[in-house]
């Protein structure tokens, strides 16, 4: 301990769930593997629940599955400029927004004797990445003269930094352009990756999905929800991953610190409420190794705090012993800085 308890079978159930009911209506998805680091035993999951791509933000990521023969294609989310060769080398498609990290990925394509597959992205309002839509059509003309590039879809995001929810409008939005560029060009693209996790309620109140058919998922494989409300999908498991670390100490002290306050460890002023004498047990983990604002333990105990490596908890009617271990569920952001932390196992179980 700390270990994370990994369900393989649950993340394949999941993802078979979630490509039959999105298949319904032709649209693929890409497993999204970012929140656990790459981690190939969780791409190979995906890919047995019927996923066809797996797509990352992280080069070094796809690069540790290509090592362990993951079969599947690779997408990047995040494409830099920096990384221009190695993305032509190990990356089957990458999603781009600008015209220099183009230019310089048709010179590694060239220079390698490959044509390198890309998808455009185009800001609808979440800014985060995308080209904006007045500007497309200039953008693309740029890019059929790169003659070792390759376009094959249109993609956008939202959820992610603005919030904004991918919502009919959006996706009508996303069909007309991608028809547009297809009459104007005499393209042909195969791909109009319509969002993410947060694409859920759309689909399921949508009477006609147009030109969408692809979704880049990520937690809704790996945590059973989707990301507008964060509410459980029918028929999936949100209990993939488990998080368990040790008891170390176990006592009872006041509730209230005792000397005169200033700053944290983290240059916070702290405030605490005022409970008495309780019983209240340290865990071994902290902000370094997790976002302890994520983490829920799966009893009736309360987190009071945390430093970089110490957990706080309100052990209330239980009598944690020192040496046992606490089970906590993890949201979206404490799975990805754990599955991150060298300092926390990794269990692979089912």
């Amino acid at each position: 301990m700390p270990r994370i308890e990994i369900a393989l079978s649950t993340i394949q159930h999941n993802a078979r769930v979630l490509c039959e009911l999105y298949g319904k209506q032709g649209i693929s998805l890409m497993g999204v593997s970012k929140a656990v680091l790459g981690e190939p035993l969780i791409a190979e999951a995906m890919i047995r629940g019927g996923v066809k791509f797996i797509a990352d933000s992280r080069l070094e990521n796809i690069q540790r599955m290509k090592k362990a023969r993951t079969p599947a294609q690779f997408v990047l989310l995040r494409t830099a400029l920096s990384q221009a060769e190695s993305v032509v080398k190990d990356v089957d498609i990458s999603l781009n927004t600008e015209i220099e990290t183009l230019n310089k990925l048709n010179y590694y394509a060239s220079l390698h004797n490959k044509i390198h597959q890309i998808i455009l992205m185009v800001e609808m309002g979440d800014l985060r990445e995308g080209i904006p839509v007045d500007e497309i059509f200039l953008f693309i003309k740029k890019i059929l003269c790169l003659a070792h590039l390759k376009i094959i879809g249109l993609g956008c995001n939202l959820a992610c930094y603005g919030g904004i929810k991918p919502d009919e409008q959006k996706m009508q939005q996303l069909s007309a352009l991608t028809n547009a560029i297809e009459q104007k060009f005499d393209l042909n693209l195969s791909i109009t990756s319509g969002g993410n996790s947060a694409n859920y309620e759309w689909y399921k109140s949508t009477k006609q999905v147009g030109r969408i058919n692809n979704l880049r998922i990520g937690e809704s494989i790996l945590l059973g929800r989707e990301t507008v409300n964060r509410q459980a999908i029918p028929q999936l498991d949100t209990n993939a991953f488990k998080l368990i670390a040790e008891v170390i100490e176990s006592k009872v002290k006041p509730s209230l610190p005792f000397g005169e306050i200033g700053q944290d460890a983290f240059g916070n002023i702290p405030r605490f409420k005022d409970r008495g004498m309780h019983q209240r047990a340290i865990i071994a983990l902290g902000k370094q190794d997790a976002l302890i604002s994520g983490l829920s333990p799966d009893r009736d105990l309360e987190i009071l705090g945390s430093s970089s490596d110490h957990m706080v908890i309100d052990s209330k009617n239980f009598d944690l012993k020192v040496g046992v271990g606490v089970n906590f569920n993890l949201d979206y952001g404490s799975l990805l800085t754990a599955m991150t932390s060298p300092f926390i196992k990794k269990q692979f179980i089912n």
